[in-house]
């Protein structure tokens, strides 16, 4: 079975030969496991990674305007201003030049699944206003946010269907909407407000036959229900160490959607306690021995961890990947 044919058969709730596994190394830890294996690739060819996280594309402003905005009125950007930035062309094609490396360098010379990192609403509109200057205007302009939103979630839409074009098997849209215990706002203004501009996505994708996932870091639980009427068929991370339960989301929601994790970056890989470490690794093949997980990090591994330990981790990974 191909890395590619292992993940869809994930996604569609069946069983394949083996777990299919991944995770977020490259980021903080790049020069480290280039010195250690020869580069971030070979790490990726020797635990013979089944998926792939493609990055790339044209951002949703153009930086220089955001920059002149910014000098122009001397302090931070709020929802009025904003809407005279004006948005980036999604049909550059040239902005996409790394999603196409990735889908040549992944799936067609590797056979991997490739999922491509696509803007969410709230998380990608943090770079414009900063986090706590946009939960404060979710209160003082209601109506200027969702028209900000809406554009948002358009441009969105065209940036999707944009990387389905050139080959992507999934759109992964990034949207961090939790905090260690709960939402960063309440779910009723999560259905009014991220509800409709995620469904905008979320229906194209879905209409063109392809496959979607959610990224959200933090605690989601008073969502799910929500997430689930998007259509999303894959979740990432169900934060453990936020609050959420693997074993709940593998007894309630298996049979409506996967999860993308398992190990988690904030409590268990980077520390030092191996014996920990190995322990929370097989917990989680345990819980989902019958299927319905995508071995991935819960995010990007940190540079505290030596390769000593990225190492111990993988070796393992890949041992009960294939065991069961």
């Amino acid at each position: 079975m191909l890395p590619r044919e292992r993940v869809i058969e994930v996604i569609r709730h069946r069983k394949p030969d083996h777990t299919p596994i991944y995770g977020w190394v490259g980021a903080n830890l790049d020069k480290e496991i280039s010195a250690a294996f020869g580069s971030v690739a070979a790490f990726e060819d020797k635990y013979e990674f089944d998926f792939a996280h493609l990055f790339g594309g044209p951002g949703t402003f153009p930086g220089e305007a955001v920059e002149k905005l910014r000098k122009d009125i001397g302090g931070p950007i709020d929802p009025l201003t904003s809407l005279d930035l004006p948005l980036s062309d999604p049909n550059n094609r040239a902005a996409y030049a790394d999603i196409v490396n990735g889908i040549r360098h992944h799936k067609e010379q590797r056979g991997r699944f490739v999922y491509v990192q696509t803007p969410g609403i709230f998380e990608a509109l943090n770079g414009i206003f900063g986090i706590e200057n946009h939960l404060m205007c979710l209160a003082m302009y209601p109506d200027e946010i969702q028209e900000i939103y809406r554009r948002q979630a358009e441009w969105n839409r065209a940036f999707a269907m944009n990387c389905l074009d050139l080959g992507v098997d999934m759109v992964h849209v990034s949207d961090d909407w939790g905090s260690q215990s709960g939402l960063l706002f309440s779910p009723a203004f999560w259905r009014s407000h991220m509800f409709p501009n995620h469904k905008i996505t979320a229906d194209a994708v879905k209409k063109r036959g392809a496959f979607l996932s959610l990224h959200s870091d933090g605690n989601v639980n008073s969502v799910v229900d929500g997430i689930i009427e998007l259509g999303y068929d894959v979740v990432h991370p169900w934060q453990e160490s936020a609050g959420m339960s693997l074993r709940e989301q593998k007894t309630r929601w298996s049979n409506r959607f996967v999860v993308m994790g398992g190990l988690d970056v904030q409590t268990t890989i980077g520390f030092g306690k191996l014996d920990f470490l190995k322990s929370e690794i097989a917990r989680v093949f345990n819980i989902f021995k019958d299927g319905g997980l995508l071995f991935c990090t819960t995010h990007f591994v940190q540079n505290h961890c030596t390769i000593e330990e990225l190492r111990f981790a993988y070796d393992l990974v890949y041992e009960l990947a294939r065991r069961g």
